[in-house]
């Protein structure tokens, strides 16, 4: 599929909302941020975001024929030396009147704000404004909703092929590598994160790092893994059995499928993050295992494969329709196994719509 791009009414929205927080301007530099504004891709870049609805972009020498492709009309578009957020971006500011220069605190460094405080008009005030531009990204258009979907079918697709290989004999390293190597065989243009793969005990640690280790028959094995498409990212873990699980394991595996299916039935227009992830973390408070599903029950999914809304304890946010986001309840046990099943779900105004085809019954996978 083409490039998703960048629509050109999301200038205007983010001016509306600049002119809303009462800024003179916005300064846009987080990669990803500038990307869904302008459409840009290239690594060094920066978006000043005008009140009035005005849109300049600054960038250096090495991405003069991209930004020119990429940007459309309503963006004037400039070459500029030294560092964007100091030098580069001196004197390229609109009238500010009384109002202040808002920048991206969440991503700019130190350095990066004290050089950009520098280089803005005698007598304008620099404000934070992170989280202004994440806002309108946590709701997603038809365009971004249609490349998380198809980043999600290849990565269904590539964990499928594979598992048909098989599991057993095979080191954890190695099954990472061959399921990123299918996924960008399939067309991917990265991975969204590095794959996770982790057998038995090794389970039990929610991010574990594949090892150059065997996988045994008759144990657990947690696979986590994603595909980017287009910019947009797919996040998707399934645990399998490599034969004959029985005892607590098994058990807790029914437990965190029962979890993850009431976090989905709980996602729709409404409830809070921090509501959905209640509802799934009482399946497994109830069955014992409180202090064993120590993270959030879920994140937003987009540009970032880590981003808003948060489903967790601390999600005060209300999911909206066209939300992109993962429902992943897990339950860990030093030394013995782990389990966590996730699924990418786009909030409806009907209620949901799971992104992921994959079975979650528990596989036997030789």
């Amino acid at each position: 599929m083409a490039d998703v791009g960048a629509p050109a009414d999301r200038l205007e929205r983010l001016a509306q909302a600049v002119s809303e927080r009462g800024l003179g301007v916005l300064i846009v530099s987080a990669p990803a941020n500038v990307r869904w504004l302008t459409g840009f891709t290239g690594s060094s870049g920066v978006a000043i975001v005008a009140a009035d609805g005005a849109g300049s972009f600054l960038t250096d020498f090495r991405y003069d024929e991209q930004s020119a492709a990429e940007l459309d009309g309503s963006w004037q578009r400039e070459i500029v030396s030294g560092e964007l957020l100091g030098p580069g971006i001196a004197g390229r500011f609109p009238d500010l009147g009384e109002r202040s220069v808002g920048y991206d605190d969440r991503h700019a460094s130190v350095h990066a704000a004290q050089a950009l405080a520098a280089a803005i008009p005698d007598g304008a005030s620099l404000e934070p404004a992170g989280g202004l531009l994440e806002d309108l990204r946590a709701v997603k258009d038809a365009g971004e909703v249609a490349a998380i979907r198809a980043a999600a079918e290849l990565a269904d697709a590539a964990l499928a092929a594979v598992l048909a290989r098989g599991l057993v004999g095979r080191t954890e390293a190695d099954v990472a590598l061959d399921l990123e190597f299918t996924m960008r065989r399939a067309g991917a243009e990265a991975i969204s994160f590095e794959p996770i793969v982790a057998a038995g005990a090794h389970g039990a640690l929610p991010h574990a790092s594949p090892r150059a280790v065997a996988i045994p028959r008759d144990v657990l094995v947690t696979i986590d893994w994603g595909a980017q498409l287009d910019g947009y990212c797919s996040d998707c873990t399934r645990t399998v059995a490599t034969g004959d699980v029985t005892g607590e394991p098994r058990a807790i595996y029914d437990i965190v499928l029962e979890s993850q299916l009431a976090g989905l039935a709980a996602v729709r227009p409404g409830p809070t993050g921090r509501e959905v992830d209640a509802v799934a973390r009482a399946v497994i408070d109830g069955a014992g295992y409180a202090e064993r599903f120590g993270h959030g029950l879920g994140h937003g999914v987009g540009l970032e494969v880590h981003e808003g809304p948060r489903l967790s304890k601390l999600g005060e946010q209300e999911l909206v329709a066209g939300m992109v986001v993962t429902v992943e309840p897990g339950i860990y046990l030093p030394g013995i196994a782990g389990v966590r099943i996730e699924d990418l779900v786009l909030v409806t105004a009907a209620g949901h719509d799971v992104l992921n085809t994959l079975p979650k019954d528990l596989a036997v996978v030789d």
